[in-house]
């Protein structure tokens, strides 16, 4: 017993080390300043976190304006995460979608209403039954402009439905491409349960809601 105890607190010790570097590293990626991803051949992109990037990466997709969602990680401070590192909530990254869209077509603030007329605005760290850090809710901004349209529209919301919103705001600062099996997992598995009994609904739920006029005929 006695030589069970310094081994505790060592491993005690390393693991409030490793969670106050991890809490301080965390703290370096909210506090950064955006970087701003420059429109190429017209076309710009936005960055998103909303649970589950399968079900988000579909979402997109229905809207005008939107040529591609790419599912991938972003918010945290792992170079190079994997599915399955992101999966243990230590990598500080959430499943996120890269939205490429023309905004002559949508404009970002659509978007951002996209985002928050498509999920659980209350649920903290996560959507449904994905639960965890890797599935919280963030919106990323790249300028001032979309820090502004975001923080209006999500204090408007809080004051429509009188409760807080779970989604967190973070500068933009780097978006990490997933692997290629999750991308157009919908499109490609549309047998698979998940997509049946939870990307589909959520689709057609938020597709029931939200003006038609944003939204194309089959995507």
């Amino acid at each position: 017993m006695n030589r069970i105890l310094p081994v505790l607190a060592l491993a005690l010790l390393f693991s409030c080390q490793n969670t106050a570097q991890s809490k301080k590293e965390q703290e370096a990626v909210i506090n950064a300043n955006p970087i701003e991803v420059p429109i190429e051949n017209g076309k710009a992109k936005a960055y998103f976190a909303s649970g589950c990037f399968w079900c988000v990466e579909a979402i997109y997709e229905s809207v005008k304006g939107v040529e591609e969602s790419i599912s991938g990680y972003s918010g945290g401070y792992t170079k190079n995460p994997t599915y399955e590192a992101s999966n243990t909530g230590r990598t500080g990254h959430a499943e996120a979608v890269e939205i490429i869209y023309d905004p002559n077509v949508v404009s970002f603030e659509t978007l951002v209403d996209v985002y928050f007329a498509s999920q659980n605005v209350t649920q903290v760290n996560g959507q449904g039954n994905d639960r965890g850090s890797q599935y919280r809710s963030i919106l990323f901004y790249q300028n001032e402009a979309q820090k502004q349209i975001i923080l209006e529209k999500k204090a408007a919301l809080a004051k429509k439905i009188n409760a807080t919103i779970a989604a967190e705001v973070y500068p933009f600062q780097k978006f990490w491409v997933a692997e290629d099996y999750h991308q157009d997992y919908e499109k490609r598995n549309p047998n698979h349960p998940y997509i049946q009994n939870v990307s589909i609904p959520r689709l057609n739920r938020f597709k029931a809601n939200f003006p038609k006029e944003f939204l194309k005929e089959s995507h």
